[in-house]
């Protein structure tokens, strides 16, 4: 990955400084340039898990962003999309004359440095069916860099270095991050309405979708969901093979599907072949199609399809998905980064699937764009449940220019008849539920913020 610049870096005895270096992506990042040998610095609002885990490696990393933290000895500044060129670290490294990009550009040039490079995108579903890809290609022996946006059990955390040609990252349309990647093999999971902070609407989603698909190499591969209308929108001007996945649909298709309370088993026909039994642990069709993609992928890559059934098999959930973090008198805590309407219909779909207590949901919506673009379809995402407990929105990279808050949600959620309570805080909900929920219920934990957190009050008070 090393081009003369950074080889530059390196020979100057400079090293590579992240601003924002906390998040999930970031500090993957910060992970892979050390295990290549680079010196790494970095600042955040906050340090976590993921940065403890960098320092005991050696990383500089200071709480808070100060133009101090720029030292002459930067080479290069790589930022995450949460922050500008306002902040006082990106003002100062442009005062020095230090390169600066942000992260979509650093991973761009990233994918250059691959000859195999795997790019997986959709609106919904992008860890989870990394997480698939992670497994299909270590059990295949692809030895694979990785970068991932959740923690895997597998790899130990948010990213692996490998020694292959094979590198395998999420690619996000916001701001048109993916537009930036080198793909010789891209999937796309879906199209829906999401960053409106960003996408004027639909329509101008699905250009971005049909550009990040053209940018696939003219010898490489386009995986599509057979079932998801709006991607055909998308197809029309690539030059690259297209293959499709389905249930009961697509070159690819699942059949003879059946199903327990914990996982799903299926074969496949593709080339009017059956490749038989096919199993995963997991359950819901969103992920059952996940799966499919990475079946998808291993039959286009002629690689072991009996090892990519030990992988499917084997293969557990990244952490904050569908995550089954205890019990509490008998109540089942689970854990989702459910934060768009569409993941929490499925989110609650799925959980019926597997209990015949009450599911009691705790949400905290993420970004005050998407509550308030999205807001009447939130207030049909809870049906089912027994209860919803809201929390403040997550501000994550944003300001409240908007004005929306909780309360308008809770309103509008209350005006179809689902039962809805404000919480204040986490503690607030402990004592709001005390006496509620018994044995076989289940509370349910969702979104992309800090709200995990809650989690582990339910369990350990």
């Amino acid at each position: 990955m090393r081009d003369i610049f950074l080889d530059r870096i390196i020979k100057n005895n400079k090293y590579i400084h992240l601003v924002g270096i906390s998040g999930i992506s970031m500090s993957g990042i910060a992970s892979i340039l050390l295990d290549r040998g680079f010196r790494v610095s970095g600042s955040d609002i906050c340090k976590n898990q993921l940065t403890i885990n960098l320092e005991n490696r050696g990383c500089k990393i200071s709480v808070g962003h100060n133009s101090k933290n720029i030292k002459d000895t930067v080479g290069l500044v790589v930022c995450t999309s949460a922050v500008n060129y306002e902040n006082d670290e990106i003002k100062e490294a442009i005062r020095k004359k230090i390169p600066v990009i942000n992260r979509a550009e650093f991973l761009g040039e990233l994918t250059q440095k691959y000859s195999k490079c795997v790019t997986i995108s959709g609106t919904h579903g992008k860890t989870s069916t990394t997480s698939i890809f992670s497994y299909i290609m270590i059990y295949n022996g692809l030895d694979p860099t990785i970068l991932i946006g959740g923690e895997l059990d597998l790899i130990n955390g948010n990213c692996r270095s490998g020694k292959s040609e094979y590198l395998l990252i999420e690619a996000c349309e916001y701001k048109h991050s993916f537009l930036n990647f080198k793909t010789d093999i891209g999937v796309i999971l879906n199209i829906d309405r999401d960053h409106l902070d960003y996408y004027k609407d639909l329509s101008d989603i699905k250009m971005a979708f049909s550009k990040y698909a053209e940018n696939i190499s003219s010898d490489g591969y386009l995986i599509y969901c057979a079932s998801d209308r709006l991607i055909y929108d998308v197809l029309y001007n690539t030059s690259c093979k297209k293959v499709s996945y389905g249930i009961g649909c697509g070159d690819v298709s699942a059949i003879n599907i059946s199903r327990t309370e914990n996982s799903i088993c299926f074969d496949i026909l593709y080339k009017n072949m059956i490749y038989e039994g096919f199993k995963i642990n997991v359950i819901g069709d969103h992920n059952l199609l996940n799966a499919l993609s990475g079946i998808t992928f291993s039959l286009i890559s002629d690689i072991d399809i009996c090892k990519t059934k030990e992988a499917l098999l084997d293969f557990y959930l990244p952490k904050r998905r569908f995550e089954i973090k205890g019990q509490r008198y008998g109540i089942k805590i689970i854990e989702d980064y459910a934060h768009h309407p569409t993941e929490i219909k499925a989110l609650i779909d799925m959980t019926k699937s597997v209990t015949k207590g009450k599911i009691y949901c705790f949400f905290q919506p993420h970004t005050y764009s998407r509550t308030l673009f999205l807001l009447d379809e939130f207030s049909k995402s809870f049906n089912g449940i027994e209860e919803l407990i809201l929390f403040d929105i997550y501000a994550a990279r944003e300001k409240n220019i908007w004005g929306i808050t909780a309360i308008d949600l809770k309103e509008k959620i209350a005006s179809t008849g689902q039962k809805c309570y404000y919480s204040k805080s986490f503690d607030d909900a402990i004592k709001y539920m005390e006496g509620k929920g018994e044995e076989g219920d289940v509370f349910l934990v969702v979104g992309a913020g800090n709200i995990y957190e809650l989690s582990n009050k339910f369990i350990y008070m």
